[in-house]
C-alpha cells in the first residue's frame, strides 16, 4: 500500500542530501517559469494538466485521495 509523503522529499540521485536543498528550489523556479507569459486562464489550465500528469505518474488512487484531502485541509489554515 502506498502512503502520501508529506515531509520534504527532494533529493539528488545517489546523494544523502534532502530537505531544503536546491532541487526543491529548482522545481519551484521551473514551475514559476512555466507560467511566465500565460494568461490567468492558461495558468490555471497548466496547473490542471500538471496535476493530471503527476497523478498518472503516481498511479495509486488511495495516495492521490490522501493528497487531495491534505491539500484541502490546509486551506482552512489560510
Amino acid at each position: 500500500m502506498s502512503s502520501l509523503i508529506t515531509q520534504p522529499n527532494f533529493h539528488v540521485n545517489k546523494s544523502d542530501v534532502r530537505g531544503d536543498f536546491e532541487p526543491g528550489d529548482a522545481f519551484y523556479e521551473a514551475l514559476m517559469e512555466s507560467h511566465e507569459g500565460l494568461t490567468e486562464s492558461q495558468s490555471h489550465l497548466l496547473n490542471a494538466r500538471l496535476i493530471l500528469v503527476l497523478a498518472n505518474h503516481i498511479g495509486h488512487l488511495d495516495t492521490l485521495k490522501q493528497a487531495i484531502h491534505t491539500a484541502r485541509d490546509q486551506l482552512e489554515d489560510v
